[in-house]
């Protein structure tokens, strides 16, 4: 239902402010809504440029029952920016500032709208590096990666974004200012509310700014890969390599079908063999060496066929192949196209059978499901393919990738590793929590956000009475 919006223009100035059917349609979807169209065009479109403008727009909106929905890059998989109940889409890229740095304390400070290599960059002229940075982290912001908690290729040594906030500062539904967290680097003063924040995809709060921790770069990095004959081989040896404690900054594994794709938008650019593989990479002060000769003896454990070491520029084509290759899958083959983005995580005695049984499965209703991601967490990205233009082919599909998100739930493993809930894993949310825990989190959402103003519609299934998750006063 579309909500009278005019308002808005008396909170902001009109340049930040547009009705235009143009800035409408951009804000209504993500990559994932985009490509299943299933996106939902906002009543109107606002860019606020400081903590004043957001909480002046929320409070406003909230006070109207108004829906907010944040929006930032546009690039997450989920429909987590999908303005589910139309109203105002908050577009925060122009707050894209670099507030300070303090490279004596290893910390950072910026606005949600800074990209994630803009961070990269800033710290690297000190000798520090933003550890957690996604590979998607040249199109993506802050601000999107704290509201989905992202992790990336380096999780497995430095661990997911979450781990490297240090303090947050908030505006809540009612237009109301909060700080989170603290910028010492430990504190057990009050409630934890910086992890509250951190992957609660706007449904909370908007972040306005975030104290980052960094990292002094390491003296030594060397990379390589690893062929295996069979899948099976390279999964066990990923699984082994992390139980054994190898210092490992980087693992992903990437099956026979991810390989072939890879190489063919390669298109030469990379030498990639049609075998599966293990991408690796070491970062130390010291006795690099020693640690990627103990990778090795782990790896020939498991019939490794190739374990190689490449320079610098060879690194750099097959970790380009392996960023690439969620959009490598996208034009793979004109009649097949990947029905949802699968991200799950189990734990890591886990990591061999998922992958197992991701292959199984879809070869049961021969659907091709190419498997690849960063195994060192036990990490598992996949892509279901289906023709989407044959009803029959996407049903059977949705059931491939709905046995395989529930069998990782099953393994004591989570639907969503760093994609978010979104509107696209709600449903496994009840199965992978249970009903109590969901409506704890729900409660949450209620006490903070009682007019249910801050993106509606996502992460949490509907009350039991199928409505919005409001305060009963509100219902």
């Amino acid at each position: 239902m579309p909500h009278d919006c005019s308002f808005l223009t008396d909170v902001l100035p009109e340049e930040q402010v547009s009705f235009g059917d143009s800035d409408r349609d951009n804000h209504a979807g993500d990559w994932a809504s985009d490509a299943a169209g299933t996106s939902v065009t906002p009543d109107a479109v606002v860019w606020p440029e400081s903590t004043e403008d957001v909480s002046a727009v929320l409070s406003a909106a909230n006070e109207r029952g108004v829906p907010v929905t944040p929006y930032a890059a546009g690039t997450s998989l989920e429909g987590n920016p999908v303005p589910e109940y139309e109203g105002v889409s908050m577009d925060v890229t122009r707050m894209n500032d670099v507030l300070d740095v303090r490279p004596e304390d290893f910390q950072i400070d910026v606005q949600p709208g800074v990209m994630g290599t803009v961070v990269d960059e800033e710290a690297a002229s000190h000798g520090l590096f933003f550890p957690p940075l996604p590979s998607s982290g040249d199109i993506s912001t802050i601000g999107g990666m704290i509201a989905n908690d992202a992790s990336g290729m380096q999780t497995v040594k430095y661990g997911e974004v979450a781990d490297w906030v240090l303090e947050l500062e908030a505006v809540l539904a009612d237009g109301s200012v909060i700080t989170a967290g603290s910028k010492a680097v430990k504190t057990s003063s009050g409630y934890n509310l910086k992890e509250l924040l951190v992957g609660s995809e706007g449904t909370l709060a908007v972040v306005t700014r975030a104290t980052l921790e960094l990292e002094g770069r390491p003296q030594q990095i060397r990379g390589g890969r690893a062929v295996f004959p069979a899948l099976d081989d390279a999964a066990e040896a990923v699984m082994d390599a992390v139980q054994s404690g190898v210092d490992v900054a980087k693992i992903e594994l990437v099956d026979d079908v991810s390989a072939e794709i890879a190489a063919a938008y390669a298109d030469g650019d990379a030498d990639i063999p049609a075998d599966p593989m293990v991408f690796l990479e070491f970062h130390a002060n010291h006795g690099i060496d020693e640690e990627i000769d103990y990778c090795r003896s782990i790896f020939e454990g498991h019939d490794v066929e190739r374990f190689e070491m490449a320079d610098e520029e060879e690194m750099d084509g097959l970790w380009k192949a392996r960023r690439e290759l969620a959009f490598a899958i996208q034009v793979w083959d004109p009649d097949l196209q990947p029905l949802h983005p699968g991200d799950v995580t189990v734990p890591i005695s886990k990591l061999p059978e998922i992958i197992r049984f991701a292959k199984d499965r879809g070869a049961e209703d021969d659907i091709v499901v190419p498997c690849f991601g960063h195994a060192g967490d036990g990490n598992v990205h996949y892509s279901v393919m289906v023709n989407l233009n044959d009803p029959e082919t996407i049903a059977t599909g949705e059931a491939v990738y709905t046995d395989i998100v529930e069998r990782a739930i099953e393994m004591g493993g989570t639907c969503t590793g760093e994609h978010g809930v979104g509107r696209g894993k709600r449903k496994y949310l009840v199965g992978e929590h249970g009903e109590e825990s969901v409506e704890a989190m729900r409660a949450i959402k209620r006490a903070l956000d009682p007019k249910d103003t801050l993106n509606p519609g996502k992460i949490f299934p509907e009350t039991a009475k199928g409505e919005r998750v409001r305060a009963e006063s509100d219902d």
